[in-house]
């Protein structure tokens, strides 16, 4: 599995944990990984410790978006939107495996796929604010 797919799996899980109980989510990783035919053992490894890093900084990551994202605030955003820009920003800040360009480019091509039309532009945008 290639880097972008695992990371639209991280992004599935994080967006998942918007409408699950914490305590709930690790119940609700085995449902997932269960309906993956064919996921091999170090590709579940990667996305669920992908996961995991990004979940425990949501507080962070939240911070991190308010204090960026001119004029709006996460409480405003839509969860898509919001679960997007936590995963890039989590690869900007603590992943040094992920270059910052590539978070962004990858960030705007979600929002592209899973969002509004206009989305792809507003990660863009405030991931922007990150680099400047």
């Amino acid at each position: 599995m290639g880097r972008t797919e695992l990371r639209e799996h991280i992004f599935k899980l994080l967006f998942c944990r918007e409408f699950n109980n914490p305590q709930d989510m690790q119940e609700q990783l085995e449902l997932y990984f269960g309906k993956m035919e064919g996921i091999s053992d170090s590709d579940r490894e990667y996305i669920e410790k992908k996961y995991r890093a990004a979940a425990e900084k949501l507080d962070e990551l939240d911070e991190q978006i308010n204090s960026h994202a001119t004029r709006w605030k996460t409480s405003r955003m839509n969860k898509v939107d919001l679960t997007i820009l936590r995963l890039a920003v989590y690869e900007i800040k603590w992943d040094e495996e992920v270059p910052t360009s590539v978070a962004i480019n990858e960030a705007v091509e979600l929002a592209k796929k899973f969002s509004a039309e206009e989305a792809g532009a507003f990660v863009n945008g405030v991931l922007a604010k990150f680099v400047e």
